[in-house]
C-alpha cells in the first residue's frame, strides 16, 4: 500500500482543504503516515499571507526532500498558487497545484512517476468562477467539524495578498453544503464550524440566495445539528436579515469573529477596509441587542504603513469602548505584491512590537472581565480534548456556546458529546468549571453529577 503524509500551514481553510485532499488519497489506496516518517508522497499545503509564510513553505519542502530523496514531494496551497516557479526552483520539488484542481492531484503524481518531469499544474486563479467541492465527511482529529461554504475574495485590502492566491468569491451549492452537514453530523458531530475565506460572503455571487438564508436552512433541515459557528463576518456582511436569523436561531452560538483591523478611521482608509468604527459600532450594538451576552472576538493590525501613536491611541480607545471578549493581535507584516508594502512611513519593529503588548495586555483584561459575567453560572460545553496538566489528568477541555474555554474532571467517553458544567472560577484563558450533567447521550442522559 503506497503511503502519503501531509504537512499543512497557515489557516483552517487550509486544514480543511488538507482533510478532503486526505480522502481523494485514501479513495484511491493510500495509507496515511506521520510526516515526520518516510513516505511515498509528501503533500506540503502551503501558506502565503506573509513573507515569513513563504519563507516556512520552503522549510517544510526542504524537510521533506531531505526526508526521502525518492519520494514524490507534492506542494499545494496558497504560495503554491501565487509562486509556482519559485518552489519548482528547489530541486527536489516534483509537482505544483494550486489552490484549484486538487482533483488532478493524484493523476500529476501518477503522471511524474512514469515521466520523471516535474508537473506545474498551477492556472489562473481569476478566472476561476466555481466553488471546488471536496468531500470531507469526517476529520482526523475528530472534535469540531469544519464545513468550507465558500472560497475567495472580492475585497482587496491594501496588506492582503489573498485574492491573487484564492482568486474572487464563489460560494458552494447550498444543496452540497446542507448535504455536508448532515453528514458531519451523522459521523457525530455536534458543532459545525462555517468556514471559508471570506466566510459570511456567502451567497454574494448567486441571485436569490444568501448567507441568512443558509443559516436558516441549516438550521431546520440538517437534523441533530445542535451548535453552528460562523468562523468569520465581517461588518459590512452583518445584515439586518442575518440579524434576525440570529436572533430567531436556536442554533447559532453566542460567539462572533467580527474582523476589526484598525479603530481608527484614517488607518481604516488607507486599509481599504470597506467600514468606518461608526458603522462597526452601530453594527455590534444591533447585534448585542439580538444575542445578549454575545462573545466578540477579532482580529487587528497594528504598525499599518504610516499609523501615528494618535491612530493606535484611537485603536485602543475604540477596543476598549466596543468590549471585545478577545482579540487576535498582529505586527503589520509587509507583504511583497501588496500596495501596503510601498506604501511610505513603515513603522518601526520596536515601535510595531510595543503596540502589540499593549493590544496584548487589554485583551487579556476585557476576556477576564466578559468571563467574569458567567461565573456561576452553568453554560453547555463540548469537550474536544483530555488536559495535558500533569496535577489534573482527569480534566477535560472544550468550549461553551460563547467561546469560554474550560476545563472540567470527567471522562474520555464525554469528549465530543454536549454536557451541562457550572463555571466554579472563571479566569482567561482557561475557566475551571464543574460537570453538572451529560445531555445527549442516552446512556448518561439521568445521570446527575452533584
Amino acid at each position: 500500500m503506497p503511503t502519503v503524509a501531509f504537512h499543512t500551514l497557515g489557516c483552517k481553510v487550509n486544514h480543511y482543504e488538507t482533510e478532503g485532499i486526505w480522502r481523494m488519497f485514501m479513495e484511491r489506496g493510500y495509507e496515511r503516515v506521520d510526516f515526520e516518517k518516510n513516505s511515498d508522497v509528501y503533500v506540503i499545503n502551503t501558506c502565503t499571507v506573509t513573507n515569513t509564510g513563504d519563507k516556512k513553505s520552503r522549510q517544510v519542502i526542504r524537510r521533506a526532500i531531505r526526508k526521502n530523496p525518492d519520494a514524490v514531494v507534492c506542494v499545494t496551497g496558497c504560495y503554491a498558487q501565487t509562486s509556482p516557479g519559485e518552489i519548482l526552483e528547489i530541486p527536489g520539488v516534483d509537482v505544483v497545484v494550486g489552490t484549484q484542481d486538487r482533483k488532478h492531484m493524484i493523476d500529476y503524481i501518477e503522471q511524474h512517476k512514469k515521466t520523471k518531469e516535474p508537473v506545474n499544474g498551477v492556472s489562473n486563479i481569476m478566472k476561476n468562477r466555481v466553488f471546488e467541492e471536496m468531500e470531507v465527511p469526517e476529520f482526523s482529529d475528530r472534535t469540531r467539524a469544519s464545513l468550507k461554504i465558500q472560497e475567495g475574495c472580492n475585497n482587496f485590502c491594501t496588506f492582503c495578498i489573498i485574492p491573487w492566491s484564492r482568486g474572487l468569491l464563489r460560494s458552494r451549492d447550498p444543496k452540497n453544503v446542507i448535504e455536508q452537514a448532515q453528514k458531519l453530523v451523522d459521523a457525530g458531530y455536534k458543532e459545525i464550524v462555517l468556514t471559508g475565506i471570506h466566510t459570511a460572503g456567502y451567497g454574494e455571487d448567486m441571485k436569490d440566495y444568501n448567507f441568512a438564508m443558509l443559516l436558516k436552512d441549516l438550521e431546520t433541515k440538517v437534523n441533530g445539528l445542535k451548535r453552528i459557528r460562523i468562523s468569520s463576518i465581517e461588518a459590512s456582511q452583518i445584515t439586518d436579515e442575518v440579524i434576525d436569523v440570529l436572533d430567531q436561531s436556536e442554533k447559532i452560538v453566542r460567539h462572533l469573529h467580527i474582523p476589526l483591523q484598525s479603530g481608527s478611521d484614517s488607518v481604516l482608509a488607507r486599509m481599504r477596509r470597506k467600514y468606518a468604527k461608526a458603522y462597526y459600532k452601530e453594527k455590534v450594538m444591533k447585534l448585542k441587542q439580538a444575542l445578549p451576552g454575545l462573545a466578540i472576538t477579532s482580529d487587528v493590525i497594528v504598525g499599518f504603513p504610516g499609523e501615528t501613536d494618535e491612530e493606535f491611541q484611537e485603536t485602543y480607545d475604540f477596543i476598549k469602548e466596543i468590549g471585545f471578549s478577545e482579540l487576535h493581535v498582529f505586527p503589520y507584516s509587509r507583504r511583497t505584491g501588496t500596495p501596503a508594502a510601498r506604501m511610505d512611513g513603515q513603522v518601526d519593529d520596536e515601535v510595531k512590537n510595543n503596540r502589540v503588548h499593549k493590544l496584548i495586555e487589554l485583551s487579556n483584561q476585557l476576556a477576564k472581565e466578559y468571563a467574569a459575567n458567567y461565573e456561576d453560572e452553568v453554560l453547555e460545553v463540548i469537550p474536544e480534548e483530555h488536559s495535558t496538566d500533569k496535577d489534573n489528568p482527569n480534566q477535560l477541555i472544550g468550549y461553551t456556546d460563547n467561546y469560554l474555554k474550560v476545563a472540567f474532571d470527567g471522562t474520555l467517553d464525554m469528549i465530543g458529546k454536549l454536557v451541562r458544567v457550572k463555571i466554579a472560577k472563571a479566569d482567561y484563558p482557561l475557566n475551571q468549571g464543574r460537570l453538572v450533567r451529560v445531555l445527549d447521550d442516552f446512556a448518561y442522559e439521568n445521570v446527575k453529577v452533584n
